[in-house]
């Protein structure tokens, strides 16, 4: 039974109703068929369906064209403190599940994916890093920074601090100015340089001037299997940034590796990353397509090599240009291999989807004269769990292939 609805409907056109029961949970303001005067930014509102069928209640967000962004489509659902104390509960016994002992430092909350829309929080240890992308949850988010506090004490985890790092266009899409600084939990503030484990290498991560959250979590268990090949070869690391996928190599008792990337402060992390880690990588600051290029005439070249650029293309209107540099990119990396070298190469934008990164991958190959095999074609670290119906969570595509 339908409990009495009180809040603000919406009603939406046919499009966006089969989109809603396909499982998206975005309403677009160009799909809104109807709506009421006057609906207080960041409300609750019910949406309805072409036939007037309810479709869920979301969060209003009246400047961004994500209008909505639903919460649940139960429609006896009540969206007290103990509604969204169960979404933390769940995210975090989901993380304890799926990453065991690696969930000291894990994705805690994925937003859509952990039924939390627009908000980001990863964990370093007893530090927690937020992102707010949403209206609603913006203004929700010392009721969530509170439950995320007691959650993680009930499982015996105590925070020194959380540290919100809430920028940037989506920000100012919702109408949010940003917010970037420690949230107040009654602690003083710690240190934001933390020294956190992954896959037995220690690494310095930076939450307040890292990129990201400070560290790039996701491809967590794609450089472990980095490691598993790289025994006797010769790694060439392009974007390393603060050398993750290099030491993993290193680690992995490579012959020689070389980290690439165009900063150098960047690199200077690498650095104090590899003496932490008692591994030799030789770091060198160059432009990707540059460093590839003198490859080609190398008298050793490499016969490792992986491609973890950050993303081309973050909108669907530059996917075509998008595509013209992955191609470049991999058909260079393809064209210093030799047989039976590996290649991983990697993307991180939603808008290349896996269909479109694997046809790009083909037609380098044709560019560049070679075939090549797919050995593993993977995603994020299960703590970034990818949601049916929602392909923006599917973003990070990690193929290895051998040249043969």
């Amino acid at each position: 039974m339908k409990q009495e609805r009180s809040y603000p409907v919406i009603r939406v056109s046919r499009k966006q109703t089969l989109r809603c029961q396909d499982g998206h949970p975005w309403i677009y303001a160009d799909e809104i068929t109807d709506q009421p005067e006057q609906v207080e930014n960041g409300s609750l509102v019910d949406v309805h369906g072409v036939r007037d069928q309810y479709l869920g209640t979301g969060l209003w967000s009246k400047t961004s064209q994500i209008r909505v962004r639903l919460l649940s489509r139960n429609a006896n659902e009540i969206f007290d403190e103990a509604f969204f104390r169960r979404r933390v509960r769940y995210a975090i016994h989901y993380r304890q599940s799926v990453m065991a002992e690696d969930w000291q430092n894990c994705r805690l909350i994925h937003g859509e994916a952990d039924g939390l829309p627009g908000v980001t929080v990863d964990r370093y240890g007893s530090v927690l890093v937020s992102e707010i992308l949403s209206c609603g949850m913006e203004q929700r988010k010392q009721l969530l920074y509170r439950l995320l506090a007691e959650e993680l004490a009930a499982e015996g985890v105590s925070l020194e601090g959380i540290y919100e790092r809430s920028e940037g266009p989506l920000r100012q899409k919702e109408g949010l100015s940003d917010c970037v600084g420690w949230a107040a939990i009654g602690k003083p503030a710690p240190d934001p340089v933390r020294q956190i484990l992954e896959n037995g290498l220690l690494y310095e991560a930076d939450v307040a001037n890292g990129q990201k959250t400070g560290f790039f979590l996701d491809q967590k268990y794609n450089r472990l299997a980095v490691r598993r090949l790289a025994r006797g070869r010769r790694v060439l690391d392009i974007c390393t940034h603060t050398g993750a996928f290099a030491l993993n190599a290193a680690r992995g008792q490579a012959l020689s590796v070389t980290g690439v990337d165009i900063s150098g402060e960047a690199l200077q992390t690498a650095a104090v990353n590899a003496r932490l880690n008692d591994l030799s990588v030789q770091w060198v600051q160059a432009d990707m397509f540059a460093y590839l290029e003198e490859q080609k005439k190398a008298a050793r070249k490499p016969d490792f090599i992986i491609l973890d650029p950050p993303a081309f293309t973050r909108s669907r209107k530059t996917v075509a240009h998008a595509h013209s540099g992955y191609q470049r990119l991999n058909r260079l990396a393809m064209q210093v291999l030799p047989r039976g070298g590996w290649l991983v190469t990697c993307s991180c934008s939603h808008f290349m989807s896996r269909s479109e990164f694997q046809k790009m991958l083909h037609e380098a190959a044709l560019e560049a004269g070679v075939s090549f095999r797919i050995v593993e074609a993977r995603q994020a670290a299960p703590d970034h769990p990818v949601l049916d119906g929602v392909p923006e969570t599917a973003y990070l595509k990690c193929f290895i292939l051998q040249i043969v």
